[in-house]
């Protein structure tokens, strides 16, 4: 299984191939260039890294505390765990490390700690103190330091962000499907069970509140959506809504999930939510049994969803 790793903690025990970025979403363009990396890895016997900075550069260097990310760090490393990445270098993003020289984080980072022996990298991959250095600085120091550097096209870079920001925009907007097919698997929310209020076991349609702890995790749109999950190594289907439950006075937005045909306690379990198919936006309701049938009618659909799209 690949290793997470802090990069302090990290000294490479053989020559690696490393590419370096935030691969926030790990989508279908991302894909692409991390099945390369490891493809020529295998060949060339050389350990798959992909070095990372976190917290994201943005909310050190910007104060941008309201930059939300696709993926946490937990589950950005399961989906490159599951392409078969050796290892996710985790480089913590500080002040400091923002002020390292180009030169510094080569000879240091790759070189020192890494053993680098080749570089995947965008065209238009800055880096060093003030982002002042380009891939033909890069270029320089794999001659001086003797590793390789492969430039990654513009038409695979544009790729990547165009996808990167319709993904955003989809899961904004509700648009599961489309955030799904950019993404090439299911949005995932991974969170601790929590207690509730315990109203849904009152109207019949029993809820875990899902509580995320990382604050910068993108939401999708509030509302009702088709999930599943595996819980001690069973698939089980939901569904699942996000905000304020203004039928019932909520007053703040709480993520919960009712799981179809499952009554075992899962409180303090710590869970993956794949979200599949949206079902409607929330709305209040005349009065708590018009909720309650119109959650009759919310199963019907999920039920629906799942028989018809062969969902496992």
């Amino acid at each position: 299984m690949g290793k997470v790793v802090k990069i302090e903690k990290h000294k490479a025990s053989s020559p690696t191939i490393v590419t370096i970025g935030t691969f926030d979403g790990v989508h279908v363009g991302h894909q692409k260039i991390i099945n390369r990396l490891i493809t020529i890895g295998k060949h060339d016997k050389l350990q798959s890294v992909i070095l990372t900075f976190f917290p994201h550069p943005r909310m050190v260097l910007q104060k941008d505390a309201d930059i939300k990310l696709i993926n946490t760090i937990e589950e950005r490393h399961k989906i490159l765990d599951k392409l078969g990445l050796d290892y996710l270098l985790i480089q913590e993003f500080t002040k400091a490390f923002s002020r390292v020289s180009a030169e510094a984080f080569v000879q240091e980072v790759l070189v020192d700690k890494l053993n680098v022996k080749k570089v995947i990298i965008g065209y238009d991959h800055r880096f060093g103190r003030n982002r002042n250095a380009d891939i033909t600085d890069l270029i320089k120091f794999g001659k001086a330091f003797d590793f390789e550097v492969e430039e990654i096209s513009k038409q695979d870079i544009d790729d990547v962000a165009v996808s990167s920001t319709k993904i955003r925009k989809a899961l904004s907007n509700g648009d599961i499907q489309k955030a799904n097919r950019y993404l090439g698997y299911p949005f995932m929310l991974t969170g601790t069970v929590v207690k509730g209020r315990g109203i849904g076991k009152q109207l019949a349609y029993p809820t875990a509140n899902i509580k995320i702890a990382e604050n910068y995790k993108l939401i999708p749109k509030q509302g009702a959506y088709v999930v599943k999950s595996t819980i001690s190594n069973t698939v089980v289907f939901g569904m699942m809504n996000i905000g304020m439950n203004p039928t019932v006075n909520g007053n703040c937005e709480s993520i919960e999930v009712h799981f179809f045909d499952f009554d075992t306690s899962i409180y303090g379990k710590h869970i993956q939510i794949d979200v599949l198919e949206r079902i409607r936006d929330e709305q209040k309701f005349e009065s708590v049994a018009a909720l309650k049938a119109q959650l009759e009618k919310d199963k019907i659909f999920s039920l629906n969803f799942i028989n018809t799209h062969n969902a496992k």
